[in-house]
């Protein structure tokens, strides 16, 4: 699935994208789906843990250590991605395209502090307020389709 990614990997103006990793971290409490938002370090905005695909690891191990530096949360990821969104990168004049293929990820375990803690909030948040919350559309429809796909899955509100 992260080869198709990257094979239509791009984009409109001619640069291909880089490829990164996301994870949607989520967990079943009280019968209901809640995601786990992060902030960006550096504009604030609330987002889901992404990042390279690191050397060594897959696309889906790599989701998982990022959602276990920035978000400080362990779980069982998905082998799969469930999605994608593009984005840009903005580092001074510099602007880079990205392609972040997203892997669920269900949360098991969550640290308090974690590596990220002093430069990263983190949120549960149940449908509603991550719709409200996330700033990317294509993230927001994203966290929309996994919700309903849990839904079914579990059998639960």
């Amino acid at each position: 699935m992260l080869s198709s990614l990257m094979r239509r990997a791009g984009h409109a103006d001619g640069v291909d994208p880089v490829i990164q990793v996301g994870a949607i971290p989520y967990r079943i409490m009280d019968g209901h789906v809640a995601f786990l938002l992060v902030t960006s370090r550096r504009t604030g905005r609330w987002i889901y843990p992404k990042g390279a695909i690191i050397d060594g690891m897959t696309a889906a191990e790599s989701a998982a250590c990022e959602a276990f530096e920035e978000a400080g949360v362990e779980g069982e990821v998905w082998p799969e991605p469930f999605g994608s969104y593009d984005t840009v990168k903005i580092k001074g004049m510099t602007r880079t395209p990205l392609r972040v293929a997203l892997y669920p990820l269900e949360v098991t375990r969550q640290l308090d502090p974690w590596k990220e803690s002093r430069q990263r909030h983190r949120h549960w948040a149940l449908l509603p307020e991550a719709r409200r919350l996330l700033s990317e559309p294509r993230l927001v429809e994203v966290t929309k389709s996994l919700h309903a796909h849990l839904r079914k899955r579990e059998a639960i509100a």
